[in-house]
């Protein structure tokens, strides 16, 4: 019998100012996916820390494999610098996950932060040492491809990338905690729309231990170092916040 393999792909603190991105793919045999489901695998947004960190055990126990990268602030300021966007950046490191994979993956299910989700498989396409395929675009399919299906909210729909969901939100929450642990300072979520966050830029500001770790080249960064706490968290009152490209909007995990 023929083991057919699947993987997915996610990932985690998109929308933080503190701390790393975290991209992650989870492979697993396409007959233990109903498994993921089985045993709670969902969406990480829906779940809280303490299941998200049951959870990880449990996907690590049922995956095939597990490939996780986290791209920290340092890099994300210099691939802004270098004008090179968010969705760039990431789909960099998926193909990088995805090319490290052993397993004779046959589909991969992402979910896309591209507004045309079928763009964002295509920047892997580029990128990548393996041929894919990439769903609902006319192209010639090289023998082996891997099909990648990039889509909106593929988190809520394919356990396998709901699963990538919990990897990379696990591991950026655990990243957080040691950030916090490193400089001694309670910073929240790390997420903009977070008073603890935004409180320790501002009493920060100063502090380079405390700077590396945050997004400097965000326009989100630069309204909170301008504007009045009172003013950046009255919604109504407050200029609507944007990120420096525009393929970097994002709601927070």
């Amino acid at each position: 019998m023929i083991k057919i393999i699947i993987a997915g792909g996610d990932e985690a603190g998109r929308g933080a100012v503190i701390g790393p991105l975290v991209v992650s793919v989870v492979a697993i045999k396409k007959s233990r996916e109903k498994k993921l489901s089985d045993v709670g695998v969902r969406d990480s947004k829906l779940l809280t820390r303490k299941r998200r960190e049951f959870l990880y055990d449990e996907i690590g126990s049922l995956a095939e494999e597990i490939k996780v990268y986290k791209i920290e602030p340092a890099e994300i300021n210099s691939a802004m610098a270098s004008k090179i966007s968010l969705n760039e950046l990431e789909a960099v490191h998926f193909a990088k996950l995805i090319d490290a994979l052993s397993s004779p993956i046959r589909r991969v299910y992402l979910d896309s932060p591209d507004v045309i989700p079928e763009k964002f498989g295509m920047r892997i396409k580029m990128v990548s040492s393996k041929p894919l395929k990439i769903n609902r675009i006319r192209h010639k399919a090289e023998s082996g491809a891997i099909k990648i299906f990039s889509e909106h909210k593929a988190d809520s729909i394919y356990p396998v990338t709901s699963a990538a969901s919990i990897i990379a939100k696990v591991v950026r929450d655990r990243s957080i905690d040691r950030i916090q642990d490193k400089i001694g300072i309670e910073i929240g979520s790390g997420y903009p729309s977070d008073m603890k966050t935004v409180n320790a830029i501002r009493e920060n500001l100063a502090s380079k231990t405390f700077m590396c770790n945050t997004r400097e080249m965000w326009m989100t960064l630069k309204n909170i170092k301008q504007m009045k706490i009172s003013e950046f968290l009255e919604g109504a009152k407050a200029p609507k916040l944007k990120y420096a490209d525009k393929n970097q909007e994002s709601l927070a995990d």
